[in-house]
């Protein structure tokens, strides 16, 4: 239970475990990228996506522990269900992507765009689940001010790696996603 400061800060380390887990797994398809003639773009931002990341999870549990932040019953749980979904729709787009999924911009020449899993409905499904989490996970145990904090901050990094991204896997991805919305999907009219 995330109720108590210290149940918590066991959900905080639980996802720092999580993001070395993907840390390694990114680390793996990057190098098969690489051995497959994979060429990498946006290293100059990746540095600060990487220390951005890293001090999330740090200012989730000092606004927590330093403010004395409550548990904020009912919106705490449904922040938690917020981010739980989050990381069902990460773990889609990684298991969608296979190999091909890593932490940092690699392409490697001549693959076609993945358009399975959530990518039939979104161009970005990992970006919206970091979104949701960014949000949520702080606002589970009340730290509103890194919330916000941290949701403009990794706006100001998407404006950057999106364009970096798509950029990088040109022509064939724009075709491919021209129809598709970069965050929100769309609903069926009937």
């Amino acid at each position: 239970m995330v109720s108590a400061p210290g149940g918590y800060l066991g959900f905080l380390g639980l996802l720092a475990a999580e993001r070395l887990v993907e840390l390694v797994l990114s680390r793996r398809n990057a190098a098969r990228a690489f051995a497959r003639g994979g060429v990498e773009t946006g290293q100059g931002h990746y540095r600060v996506m990487v220390v951005f990341h890293s001090l999330f999870l740090v200012a989730c549990a000092a606004e927590v522990v330093g403010l004395s932040r409550p548990f904020p019953g009912g919106p705490g749980f449904a922040a938690l269900g917020v981010a739980l979904g989050a990381q069902a729709l990460r773990y889609w787009a990684i298991a969608s992507l296979g190999e091909r999924w890593n932490t940092r911009i690699i392409v490697v020449p001549g693959l076609a765009p993945v358009t399975r899993g959530p990518y039939r409905f979104l161009r970005h499904p990992n970006y919206v689940a970091v979104v949701l989490e960014l949000a949520a996970v702080p606002l589970v145990h009340g730290a509103w001010v890194t919330a916000a904090v941290f949701s403009l901050g990794n706006a100001l990094l998407l404006l950057v790696r999106i364009r970096a991204e798509e950029a990088a896997l040109g022509a064939a991805y724009a075709e491919a996603f021209a129809d598709k919305p970069r965050f929100i999907p769309e609903v069926p009219r009937a």
